[in-house]
């Protein structure tokens, strides 16, 4: 099918409102972090209605900044720069940016990083998975959610863990139908879809980058693994 000479500037016209969009949800969510850290805790209606929008908020801002990457991606515009990277310190800057919202919510982040381990990847890429894992984590879990670090067979296993009731089997068994969109849950797979395309640019001689889901692991939840060779 031929493209249509409007297509490139609608494609630009949607990635300058997606750009526009995500400035004016991310000045949200820094207001209500800020509010939330400044509230009564006391008052548990109130925070517990701010941390829901706190977590609204910035899972549509991911989306967006997903939305955009791809688009930067797909028109080779994204400066794909991998770097030595501390795996520690990495830890802590997703730690902090979490914080707030995992104490409004009374969950706590456990974090196994080796201090001294360094690993070359893009980091703002591999952040925003990471993130997007995260966010998806306290959604579903209980209380408890972990953040680990490890070498497997060459490569770097970085795992998002929960104490929820883990990922259905049927997307499990079937881990490609979480691309399309389920309407009753409001899933449109685009998270998973975006941690795929970041694993597979991470490539080393022969081997690339791997997304996968499972149940257990060390709180018996549901299991996000970003594998880096």
């Amino acid at each position: 099918m031929d493209q249509s000479p409007n297509e490139p500037v609608l494609s630009l016209f949607l990635a300058s409102s997606v750009h526009d969009m995500k400035n004016s949800v991310s000045m949200l969510s820094a207001s209500l972090e800020k509010m939330l850290a400044e509230v009564d805790p006391h008052a548990s209606a109130a925070c517990q209605e701010m941390a829901h929008m706190l977590f609204e908020v910035r899972r549509v801002n991911g989306n967006l900044t997903q939305l955009l990457t791809l688009y930067k991606l797909g028109e080779r515009l994204y400066p794909f720069d991998p770097q030595a990277c501390s795996i520690a310190q990495l830890a802590l800057e997703l730690e902090s940016q979490n914080r707030s919202l995992l104490a409004s919510r009374g969950m706590t982040l456990y974090i196994d990083a080796p201090a001294d381990l360094i690993w070359h990847f893009d980091e703002d890429l591999v952040a925003g998975v990471l993130n997007h894992a995260i966010n998806n984590a306290i959604r579903y879990t209980h209380d408890k959610l972990r953040l680990a670090f490890a070498m497997r067979d060459g490569c770097l296993e970085m795992r998002v863990e929960d104490n929820g009731a883990g990922y259905p089997e049927t997307l499990l068994a079937a881990p490609e139908a979480s691309q399309g969109v389920d309407f009753r849950s409001g899933s449109t797979g685009l998270g998973l879809y975006f941690a795929r395309e970041v694993a597979a640019l991470h490539r080393h001689h022969d081997r690339h980058g791997t997304v996968r889901l499972e149940n257990g692991g060390a709180l018996g939840g549901g299991c996000f693994i970003l594998l880096l060779p």
